[in-house]
């Protein structure tokens, strides 16, 4: 049994890249929500010390300093770029589980050249959507992670690496990083080295008991899975959500419900699409509300409110009335909040739970604006038709002063050719 890793390298930078050619060898920088911290960096970037996760206002002397080139999070260019890469692996390997925004993992059963096949996908990818990926193939999923981090730190050039044999594995775990090892967290981390493990390697060769002791049962399915013992399996179909969450800083504190109010109702919208376009309805709501935790003139103040719905619904309207309630319940004048959202759970298959006849009359209706609206925000972008309640001018939304276009996704913002 043999799987590999795919990992798209530096993906927002790369996004950026493909529509933006004079970017190639530039130091890049995504940040987050609100322009908040670095989310992803280039790896020029990553050589001038900027650091995953540190506050912009605390390194923008240095970006200034070393011309960083700045982007807000472009969310509809990286997933558009990523469906466009995984669309591309699942038409030359047969079964890929989609593992996050940029990374896939691939059942390499029936491939008789992995390495080959790997450098193959990658020409491919790098052709077809402009995007680099690296490669790294192994007996398992966590060895596969191994792998691809040897390929995009050691094997930069060539981006495919493969151990395959008893004795490539070992090689390599002797000099791996324990706490670069997939599963295993800071904490963990620092408890083995108080124990003299250091290298993957060490951590492998403790006795059974010894990891089932300390780590319990998933620090043993690492060992094990280092030591070439599958126990993962690839998972080729989407799990069911539990629940969809949908919340947003706001680009300003603000102190006043009715601006709040329009923020959450926005939100609940968002979540009732994505309840629709999963065949979804929402049995049980969370709202909540709170100020900033950094803010020193006051003190950090959290509402939340959880409260079951009187029926199953994935309707806009049913979910709003809940949510209003539900904040004017929590809402304290006085506060500077700066974010609000809303948590659904509980979900069901949208229709599966019995209602009365009442209920049936207006679910149909209702079902017939939400799939118009749907309809029309899907081909003619988000946000075309909304609720009067959510707001027009939305200046409470989330601050992206440095958002590249949504090249692939908006017609307005396509790539301009002149010819000479």
């Amino acid at each position: 049994m043999m799987f590999a890793l795919v990992d798209c390298n530096n993906f927002y930078a790369s996004c950026e890249r493909v529509f933006n050619p004079s970017l190639e060898g530039k130091a890049i920088v995504v940040l987050s929500n609100n322009d908040g911290c670095v989310v992803a960096r280039s790896n020029e970037a990553k050589a001038l010390g900027i650091k995953m996760g540190e506050p912009y206002f605390k390194v923008r002397e240095l970006v200034m300093k070393n011309k960083v080139v700045v982007f807000s999070s472009n969310y509809e260019l990286y997933g558009d770029m990523s469906a466009r890469v995984m669309q591309t692996l699942l038409m030359h390997t047969p079964i890929v589980e989609n593992y996050s925004i940029d990374e896939a993992f691939l059942d390499m059963s029936g491939i008789t050249a992995p390495l080959e096949h790997g450098a193959e996908l990658r020409r491919i990818v790098k052709q077809w959507t402009g995007i680099s990926v690296s490669d790294g193939a192994a007996p398992t999923e966590t060895l596969c992670k191994v792998a691809n981090r040897i390929a995009k730190k050691v094997l930069r050039d060539v981006g495919v690496c493969g151990l395959m044999t008893a004795e490539e594995i070992t090689t390599a775990l002797d000099s791996f990083p324990v706490e670069d090892v997939w599963g295993i967290g800071r904490q963990s981390a620092k408890f083995l080295a108080t124990h003299g493990i250091t290298t993957a390697a060490q951590f492998r060769n403790m006795p059974d008991e010894w990891i089932r002791k300390n780590m319990h049962v998933v620090g043993l399915r690492i060992a094990l899975e280092l030591r070439g013992i599958k126990c993962h399996e690839l998972e080729e179909a989407v799990a069911p959500r539990k629940s969809i969450c949908v919340s947003r800083c706001f680009s300003r504190r603000l102190t006043d419900i009715e601006t709040i109010r329009e923020a959450l109702l926005a939100h609940i919208a968002r979540a009732g699409e994505k309840l629709r376009r999963n065949n979804l309805s929402a049995r049980r709501m969370l709202v909540f509300l709170h100020t900033s935790p950094h803010d020193r003139n006051q003190l950090f103040h959290f509402a939340k409110l959880p409260c079951k719905l009187p029926f199953s619904t994935n309707d806009t309207l049913d979910l709003s009335q809940c949510a209003v309630e539900a904040l004017e319940r929590i809402f304290k004048p006085g506060h500077r909040y700066m974010k609000c959202g809303v948590e659904l759970s509980e979900l069901i298959e949208a229709g599966s739970e019995c209602q009365d006849l009442f209920s049936v009359v207006r679910s149909e209706r209702s079902e017939a604006l939400m799939k118009v609206m749907d309809q029309l925000n899907q081909k003619m972008g988000r946000n075309t038709v909304v609720f009067a309640g959510s707001g027009v001018q939305r200046d409470w939304n989330t601050k992206r002063e440095f958002c590249s276009p949504r090249y692939t996704t908006d017609m307005n913002e396509l790539v301009i050719a002149y010819a000479r």
